[in-house]
């Protein structure tokens, strides 16, 4: 007898991970496409529709459900309902019907902070927790948030995706599409790194990434600072990472004082460069969190799934359909 099985899709700024989820079992197949921002959003769409008919076809059955982890406000029944600019077409774009009329089961949408959360609360750094933070860091900040055992929801649509909206500078010149400058979104995301790494070689401060900027900026991704600047000492790479790890380290202190976590689980690309930060990062979090009793420190930790969190949360959610 063949065993159900769910589609997860997590819908990130830059990348579309998949995965075909059976309990007991894992993945049966997963795997990565790149959001092309020169397409429009129907024919991105209908670009991972063919992928995931392929892996149904490759199965051999229909999933029993599918579930969608989206940046943004997110309605479980449409898909995104307010995200002005960051995804080219997304806001307002009937992904959660189109998908559920090519394949005739039901499909859900979440924010992808909250996915990822639930991902690390049944399968991850979480278990066992009933207070914890989430946080992707990577295009943007994206968070999720249990309090109590309870992952709440609102009318707004937004509770605990939040952190990432954050004011943690407004003296900063960084502009959020929320409005407001010095978010944490602009500040403590990947590429609020990569840009500032960027900003400093464009004024021609000597460093170990010159040659790979002056072959084209974009190849100064926040990897290539880790493993090409920090990694061999660059003076630029080690300063800028130093006063975004302290940027960062503000934003959780925020998320102690709203959320009393038990733990924070960070996620996302950003996790790649976790060796050269989160020792620094742990020490600023517990060092200004005001908390009682004293000494009771909040664990700041990686996720145990690495970048799966989110597509794995969307498996989970397909599951509860």
């Amino acid at each position: 007898m063949n065993e159900p099985y769910v589609i997860g899709l997590d819908w990130g700024g830059t990348r579309i991970k998949w995965g075909a989820y059976q309990p007991g079992k894992g993945f049966l197949a997963e795997g990565i496409l790149s959001s092309n921002p020169q397409l429009d959003m129907a024919t991105n769409v209908k670009e991972v529709i063919t992928r995931l008919e392929s892996v149904r076809d490759q199965i051999g059955r229909p999933p029993q459900a599918i579930g969608v982890a989206l940046t943004g406000v997110v309605d479980p029944n449409q898909g995104v309902v307010l995200l002005p600019g960051k995804v080219k077409g997304m806001e307002g774009y009937p992904i959660v019907s189109e998908i559920k009329q090519r394949f005739g089961v039901p499909v859900i949408a979440d924010n992808d902070g909250r996915a990822a959360l639930l991902a690390e609360w049944k399968a991850g750094a979480a278990r066992d927790c009933n207070w914890a933070v989430v946080l992707t860091i990577g295009t943007g900040v994206g968070s999720g948030v249990l309090l109590d055992g309870k992952i709440l929801r609102d009318s707004h649509l937004q509770f605990g995706t939040q952190l990432g909206h954050l004011v943690v500078n407004s003296s900063a010149d960084q502009l959020c599409l929320t409005g407001t400058r010095g978010s944490a979104e602009t500040l403590c995301s990947a590429t609020a790194l990569s840009i500032a790494v960027r900003s400093a070689l464009q004024r021609g401060l000597p460093s170990s990434l010159s040659e790979l900027y002056a072959k084209d900026p974009r190849l100064v991704d926040f990897q290539a600072i880790m493993e090409k600047g920090v990694a061999v000492g660059d003076a630029i790479s080690l300063d800028e990472l130093d006063r975004w790890t302290r940027q960062l380290g503000w934003l959780l202190v925020n998320a102690v004082h709203a959320y009393s976590p038990e733990v924070i689980v960070l996620a996302g690309g950003a996790m790649l460069g976790a060796q050269y930060f989160l020792p620094a990062l742990r020490e600023h979090v517990n060092h200004y969190m005001f908390r009682y009793p004293r000494g009771n420190e909040v664990a700041v930790v990686v996720s145990e799934l690495c970048e799966k969190s989110g597509v794995l949360g969307a498996c989970l959610l397909a599951m509860d359909l």
